[in-house]
């Protein structure tokens, strides 16, 4: 399929993004992984202690004509602390970070342009530090991270609730 693009997303754990582009009309595939590290083929192991330099991340793959690269924004930013610095809600650590891994100058101007976007809604009162990088060599995580949303439906919501991302989207987005 010609005129397909990609988009890499870091909002912390990565099972908690996948499911939430997975259903957006437009998503042609997702895939978890690692990016931006050091570590050649890094394995979940090595990354989880926050040595490596990766940040666990989605690659997703999108129709720009069914799905703008401002909606997968929007998503984004709408499931994620943007103003957590070192990383996501309970998970604490560099590989849970949160960044916008961008290919182009066209699509660094996008990225910048969302981030400020949503500085000035007022949200937030703290600082937004969430990144926009260059992209680098992206690593598919292992099997069993693959769509963990479907395969332990139970861990994965105890886990979404639990590490205090549930509640802060529903508290920042008023229920929305």
């Amino acid at each position: 399929m010609s005129g397909l693009a990609i988009a890499i997303l870091a909002g912390g754990c990565f099972w908690c993004l996948q499911g939430l582009y997975d259903v957006e009309p437009g998503v042609v595939s997702t895939q978890v992984g690692y990016i931006g590290g050091q570590v050649e083929n890094p394995t979940y192991e090595q990354v989880s202690t926050g040595t490596t330099g990766h940040y666990e991340a989605i690659k997703i793959e999108y129709d720009p004509k069914k799905v703008s690269s401002e909606r997968l924004m929007e998503i984004f930013w709408r499931n994620i602390d943007p103003t957590q610095a070192n990383g996501q809600f309970n998970d604490i650590g560099p590989q849970y970070r949160t960044a916008i891994f961008v290919a182009s100058d066209e699509e660094r101007k996008k990225a910048e342009a969302s981030r400020e976007q949503l500085g000035q809604t007022g949200k937030f009162k703290k600082p937004i530090v969430t990144e926009i990088l260059p992209q680098t060599k992206f690593y598919p995580a292992e099997d069993y991270h693959e769509k963990y949303y479907q395969k332990n439906p139970t861990h994965y919501n105890l886990y979404k609730e639990g590490s205090g991302r549930g509640p802060f989207i529903k508290k920042q987005w008023d229920g929305k």
